[in-house]
């Protein structure tokens, strides 16, 4: 196989399944009987591996990366299945840090183009059971799932995870779950299973009844992580890794219960040495130290209060390069944005991306300094031109800003 050969497959896939992350809605395909023929197509790879089930709107990424993190510490072969890439496909299926095999990728989408003509997946409904799949072949001891969108009718929800966890619950992709806090809390609460614990982390108290409403009705003991007190730290930097941790120990917790070791110091070095141990990136991750850049894919309201709080307890002027996609609520946005600061703002390259000409009025209406790039590179070498030594720049508002920045910006080593 050739690196020509590997990119062509994966362009066919790309070309071939409707992605929502590339497409938006019209690529949402909910429910679990697409999922449920290619599992049985491929000898059902997920009921022969064990897994851990991460769903909520924000936070799904740094715990599950977290968890692999420490249960690697702790000597286990770990697989891990996040959403959406930053740079390369083969990021979102890896096991103990390592990227899915390409040739792997390769041969598999070879078997995908033999499927019967009755089964017409996503995009992810692809890449779902291509992780399943991996994770078999290579034997992990555990497989840590990531949802993708919502959780009842996620192609995940699949699975019969030895524990499942609802990070947190926050306006986000109402189009597809709900306008409502509530209503989202019930899809996402889709994923709690007949006995199977789950771990909360959401500190709103109708979030909580809700999940704790669907765990009684399933049987399934309900574990709030927010009572945990605990002033360990991670090398995953930003204030709100503070509750993902706390879940990662309720989920460690319960592990243990089911006579799988882990020790104090493997959850002291996990936590610590995330980044080294799945190479997982874009969580308030310091680019360079000169000038201080610093880049977050939080996307959504909450997850934007999150980093431009932080943003704004920096004394530093700030070059700040945004962009967002159609669905997002600019409007909201604007008024989280850090005070004093340069706004450089594009469009991301997908057909989703939206252009800020679009939301100029919004720009002007909440008077700040800002100035329009036709691309992310174009916007952020222009912040670094005006960026001095005492000054920082931030990239973020979406998951394909920061990974077009990485893309241009970042040497990654195969």
């Amino acid at each position: 196989m050739t690196t020509e050969q590997y990119q062509e497959s994966v362009d066919w896939l790309f070309v071939q399944a409707p992605n929502y992350q590339i497409d938006g809605l019209k690529a949402y395909k909910p429910g679990l009987d697409n999922i449920t023929k290619l599992c049985a197509f491929f000898g059902n790879p997920q009921e022969k591996i064990k897994c851990i089930h991460i769903g909520g709107t924000n936070g799904k990424g740094s715990t599950s990366n977290m968890l692999a993190s420490v249960l690697q510490e702790a000597g286990y072969k770990v697989g891990l299945y996040n959403s959406p890439h930053l740079i390369d496909f083969t990021e979102r299926i890896k096991v103990n840090g390592k990227n899915c095999n390409k040739e792997f990728v390769y041969n598999f989408i070879q078997k995908l183009k033999t499927l019967p003509e009755d089964i017409l997946p996503s995009f992810f409904e692809f890449t779902t059971i291509m992780a399943f799949e991996y994770f078999y072949q290579q034997k992990v001891d555990f497989a840590i799932i990531e949802v993708g969108l919502g959780g009842r009718l996620d192609s995940t929800n699949i699975i019969k995870p030895l524990v499942a966890a609802i990070t947190n619950v926050q306006l986000d992709h109402q189009n597809i779950l709900g306008n409502t806090i509530e209503e989202i809390a019930a899809e996402k609460a889709g994923i709690i299973k007949n006995n199977i614990p789950v771990i909360s982390g959401d500190e709103n108290n109708s979030v909580k009844s809700i999940i704790r409403e669907k765990a009684d009705r399933e049987n399934a003991p309900f574990i709030d992580a927010t009572m945990i007190q605990s002033d360990l730290i991670s090398d995953l930097k930003g204030n709100y890794q503070k509750k993902n941790i706390r879940v990662v120990l309720a989920l460690i917790e319960e592990l243990k219960k089911i006579n799988i070791p882990v020790s104090e110091e493997n959850i002291v070095k996990g936590l610590l040495n995330v980044h080294h141990n799945t190479g997982f990136i874009g969580r308030w991750f310091e680019f360079s130290k000169d000038p201080l850049t610093i880049c977050d894919t939080g996307h959504n309201q909450a997850g934007l209060e999150y980093v431009f709080s932080q943003l704004n307890s920096i004394e530093r002027h700030k070059h700040i390069v945004l962009g967002f996609v159609n669905d997002k609520k600019i409007d909201e946005v604007m008024t989280l944005l850090p005070e004093n600061s340069e706004f450089y703002f594009a469009k991301p390259s997908i057909n989703r991306g939206r252009h800020p000409e679009d939301y100029e009025n919004l720009l002007q209406e909440a008077k700040i300094s800002y100035k329009i790039f036709n691309s992310v590179q174009e916007a952020y070498l222009s912040a670094k031109e005006h960026c001095t030594k005492e000054e920082m720049i931030f990239i973020g508002g979406s998951n394909f800003v920061v990974g077009e920045f990485l893309e241009k910006n970042l040497e990654i080593s195969e």
